[in-house]
C-alpha cells in the first residue's frame, strides 16, 4: 500500500506525466496539437512574378487560439421548441396522428439518420482539367491588361481619326470608364 506522499511524488513524476492521458495545451495556448502541414508537405503555391511559382509562406495563426468555442457558436440553436415548425397545437397533434397511422400501415417514414445523411454530390467530369497558373503576380496581370487596353484604344483612335478617348462613343480603358461613371 502506497502512502499519500509516495502517490503524490509518483503522480507529479515527469516520466509518468509524459505517459498520462491528460495533454498539456500546445504552443501558443493551442487546445490541441498543431496539425498544420510542414514545409515539404505544403502544396499551396503563389506567383512569384515573371511566370515563376513558389510555395506559399507559412500559415498565420488564428486570433482565437486557446479559447474554447461555446456550443452556441459551433452549431445552430433552435429558434422554437422542438417539433413546432410554425404549426398550431391542433395541427401538430393532427400531423403526429397521421404519422402514427402511416407507420402502422407500413409506410416508410424517414428516420432521423435518414434526414441527417449527407447528400451525394455530383461527380466531376473526367475531362475536367484545372486552369494552369500563369505565375504572374496580380500587379503583373493588371499591367498586362492595361497595356492591352491602351494598344486597343490607340488602334481605335487611329482608325476613327480621333484625338482622345473622350471622343469615342464607348470607353476602352478602365481610367476612362471610371471617369465617365463619376461624371454621371
Amino acid at each position: 500500500m502506497k502512502t499519500f506522499k509516495e502517490f503524490m511524488t509518483e503522480v507529479y513524476d515527469p516520466e509518468v506525466q509524459g505517459r498520462s492521458q491528460i495533454r498539456k495545451s500546445g504552443e501558443g495556448g493551442r487546445v490541441g496539437a498543431d496539425r498544420r502541414k510542414s514545409e515539404p508537405e505544403k502544396r499551396r503555391m503563389k506567383a512569384a512574378g515573371g511566370g515563376k511559382m513558389v510555395p506559399a509562406k507559412s500559415y498565420k495563426d488564428r486570433k482565437d487560439i486557446g479559447t474554447q468555442k461555446p456550443r452556441s457558436a459551433k452549431e445552430q440553436q433552435p429558434q422554437k421548441e422542438r417539433g413546432t415548425a410554425g404549426l398550431s397545437l391542433r395541427d401538430q397533434q393532427r400531423k403526429a396522428a397521421m404519422e402514427r397511422r402511416a407507420r402502422k400501415s407500413g409506410a416508410k417514414t424517414p428516420t432521423a439518420s435518414d434526414l441527417l445523411k449527407k447528400k451525394t454530390t455530383k461527380s466531376v467530369s473526367p475531362d475536367y482539367k484545372p486552369q494552369k497558373a500563369s505565375g504572374k503576380t496580380a500587379a503583373e496581370r493588371k499591367a498586362t491588361m492595361k497595356k492591352g487596353e491602351r494598344t486597343l484604344r490607340d488602334i481605335q483612335l487611329k482608325n476613327l481619326g480621333k484625338k482622345s478617348e473622350k471622343e469615342l462613343k464607348n470607353p476602352i480603358t478602365q481610367k476612362e470608364i471610371t471617369r465617365r461613371n463619376k461624371a454621371k
